[in-house]
């Protein structure tokens, strides 16, 4: 069983934070509070000059972490460093283009040196997966795919193709906090389950309550936070570990 799966064996809160913002040491320092909080795997994001799939809160994030000089290398040397302590699963959401200036190889290579175990590439397409998918595998890394709601006809197949975990896009549009998730979201992991009774599903996409996350816990296997999280730590900067370790834990507290 990859190291993902295990992270499902309860109820799963995956939260997400943008390497380097407001810088990598508070990024080091926040993934720890997580951990402690009770997170069950935790999504790291490589600053990136244009992440589409994003809103206002993380595009922020990205052009606060890229000011700052962050790079794809001092991100690989963050998680050299976490994994003397942190055990919860490790997994990249990031986009193509940096895993392809990188080199697909080598980027993959570098994933398993250093500890990671999956990662997301929100811009690539299930058809065109198998640009990524083959190396990730020979590296022991999972390739994670991402179901929409306007993914229905597609879901099947990807389902049945997936590793570590499949993200339910729980909204359509970009991330972003919402007031009220209005997908049919219940029908998105029932269609993946059919397809797939094994792979764990994680919700995730403009969820930031207590209230909203223990509403798709009862559907799905896990649930992702990136926005409301970026949010505090775009408005707390370096004072922001603790105002996330207490969120965490909450999000936490209403999921188990």
């Amino acid at each position: 069983m990859s190291n993902i799966r295990q992270a499902f064996e309860k109820k799963a809160f995956i939260p997400f934070v943008t390497c380097g913002d407001p810088d990598l040491e508070t990024t080091k320092q926040i993934v720890l509070a997580m951990e402690r909080a009770g997170a069950s795997l935790i999504e790291l994001g490589i600053p990136f000059s244009d992440p589409t799939a994003e809103g206002v809160a993380i595009q922020g994030a990205n052009l606060r972490a890229l000011s700052n000089g962050i790079t794809t290398d001092d991100v690989f040397a963050l998680v050299k460093e976490l994994r003397e302590t942190v055990k919860v699963p490790l997994v990249f959401m990031t986009y193509a283009n940096v895993v392809f200036s990188y080199g697909i190889e080598r980027f993959c290579r570098r994933m398993a040196e250093v500890g990671m175990d999956g990662m997301i590439l929100p811009d690539v397409p299930f058809e065109e997966k198998e640009e990524f998918a083959p190396v990730c595998r020979k590296y022991g890394i999972d390739f994670i795919p991402l179901v929409a709601p306007t993914s229905e006809h597609r879901i099947e197949k990807i389902a049945k193709n997936a590793e570590g975990f499949v993200y339910c896009v729980s909204s359509l549009g970009v991330t972003g906090v919402r007031k009220e998730i209005t997908t049919d979201v219940e029908r998105m992991v029932s269609l993946v389950k059919k397809a797939n009774p094994d792979i764990p599903c994680a919700v995730g996409f403009g969820i930031s309550t207590p209230e909203q996350a223990e509403q798709m816990a009862k559907i799905a296997d896990g649930v992702i936070v990136g926005s409301a999280i970026v949010r505090e730590i775009g408005r707390c900067g370096r004072d922001s570990v603790p105002v996330v370790s207490d969120y965490v834990k909450r999000m936490v507290d209403a999921i188990t």
